[in-house]
């Protein structure tokens, strides 16, 4: 049986969802004021195993991930690049979106935007209010956080230690130092939105508790998210939904362990900040996503060049075992019947089968998992040695390996890269003078699009042409045109 650590229970607990075959799970989603890094990658490929395993089991899975596009430091970034801050979370979004999608990591069900979903913030606002857990000051809104009597039950901690840790910032006009904001009054050059407070924007915390019980209901089964987001931001959902609705909010709370790089905690100050799509230019999206499943989702984890070239000779290992396999189950058998020696195989595969499902029951343990798996490469190595093989136990042994590899997110078909040396040299013959490959790309459709407006079709076709060649799609839907790397 499935047993997951609950950091709510700080144990072990076996896994009961709330429908007996569907799991609604909710992970905390990135604030899109800049490009997704590796920290962030290591959280969403810890859910993506999760989500996958659940799935191995036979559960349906609800999987919602917010994107939060409304945040202090989305409006202080745009700012500087003198930008409307929708418009610009809305660029790092789509960019964080596409880098995960090209590390391997699968989409989620969906991504809702907190910008989209005021009303609903609004609304719980108001009847946190109306139950005495809020009060309104000048225009702002906060949580009082003494009328919940179960504040601190996630993060262990204790009121004296938090009202000894929190203060009150200029500008702040609430009551307590621990209180937090649920709406804040609009300032100058800021999004808003109209409420019965006055103009404003949401807080935080209360957009993620909005959007997990519309999309979920509540209580739902798992919320996930980084060890960091802990305190105060899932401490804070808690207190609001629970105050709000009398009920309990989550079943399983889980976290991830944060991620170091060569010793050190990540930094701008150490500038050892590493984006995803920087990562991915340097080593095998397989490579890191192996690396991440190396260590226990709750485990802290290092992100040094040894590990990673462990991990890359390591997944070598399995793409020669995948290539062996499939080259013996595509042979031709006289007759399918097995012997003795292959029916001795297919036990040892169901035997690290077993193993590498109980790791997974035991909290998700991707480590032990992966000592399975090659319990199943080292077994298949040592078959197919013995000359004389059964094509139809290799099939057989070819189907658990790739399952379990799966899970793992191994041995996925990975998706073509831009030959951005190629891209390049065609964006010098255009003229095109950006750097990033997507502006590249987008630029070149531009001037194509023009060319088709001047009936210049030949000049179009050749940059269709040339994109093509390098593996990127154009398709014309109506009046735009988009594209995708195939």
């Amino acid at each position: 049986m499935l047993r997951i650590y609950n950091t709510l229970s700080r144990k072990k607990e076996p896994f009961i969802p709330m429908e007996s075959r569907k799991v609604r799970m909710y992970v905390c989603g990135m604030t899109t004021y800049s490009d997704a890094h590796i920290g962030h990658a290591r959280t969403y490929v810890a859910f993506d195993i999760i989500r996958r395993y659940l799935e191995y089991k036979g559960y349906e899975v609800n999987y919602i991930q917010n994107i939060t596009d409304i945040d202090d430091k989305i409006i202080k970034a745009a700012a500087e690049k003198n930008m409307d801050p929708l418009e610009y979370s809305d660029y790092y979004a789509r960019r964080a979106l596409g880098d995960m999608e090209a590390l391997g990591v699968r989409k989620a069900n969906f991504y809702p935007k907190a910008s989209e979903h005021i009303d609903g913030m609004i609304e719980l606002t108001s009847l946190l209010i109306r139950r005495g857990y809020a009060y309104v000051a000048d225009g702002d809104v906060y949580f009082s956080v003494e009328k919940f009597q179960e504040y601190g039950k996630l993060s262990g901690q204790d009121m004296k230690q938090i009202k000894a840790g929190a203060r009150i910032k200029p500008g702040e006009k609430k009551k307590k130092p621990e209180d937090f904001a649920l709406w804040k009054a609009a300032k100058p050059g800021e999004p808003k939105w109209k409420s019965p407070w006055g103009e404003g924007r949401p807080g935080w915390h209360i957009e993620c508790s909005v959007m997990s019980s519309l999309y979920l209901g509540i209580p739902f089964d798992i919320h996930g998210g980084g060890q960091d987001l802990i305190f105060p931001h899932h401490e804070n959902e808690i207190a609001q939904a629970e105050a709000a609705y009398g009920k309990t909010f989550v079943n399983y709370w889980m976290h991830s362990g944060m991620l170091k790089v060569e010793g050190e905690k990540m930094s701008k100050s150490i500038g050892n900040i590493i984006n995803v799509r920087d990562a991915i230019k340097r080593w095998d999206p397989e490579v890191i996503r192996f690396f991440f499943a190396s260590y226990h989702y709750r485990s802290p984890a290092d992100f040094s060049e040894e590990a990673l070239k462990n991990a890359e000779n390591a997944v070598k290992r399995l793409r020669i075992a995948r290539e062996k396999l499939e080259e013996a189950a595509r042979r031709e058998a006289e007759e399918e019947r097995m012997d003795e020696e292959a029916m001795d195989f297919l036990k040892k595969v169901e035997e690290a089968k077993k193993k590498f499902e109980d790791a997974m029951d035991d909290d998700f343990n991707t480590p032990r998992a992966l000592e399975a798996l090659f319990d199943l490469v080292r077994e298949s190595n040592k078959y197919l040695m013995e000359g004389k093989v059964s094509s139809k136990a290799c099939r057989s042994a070819l189907e658990t390996f790739l399952k379990m590899a799966n899970v793992l997110t191994l041995l996925q078909e990975e998706k073509k890269k831009v030959d951005e040396g190629a891209l390049r040299k065609l964006a010098d013959k255009y003229g095109i003078k950006e750097a990033e490959s997507e502006k590249i790309i987008e630029a070149l459709i531009e001037i194509r699009r023009k060319a088709r407006m001047e009936k210049n079709y030949a000049l179009a076709d050749e940059i269709r042409d040339g994109l093509k060649n390098m593996g990127i799609e154009l398709e014309d839907v109506g009046k735009e045109t988009r594209w995708r790397i195939v």
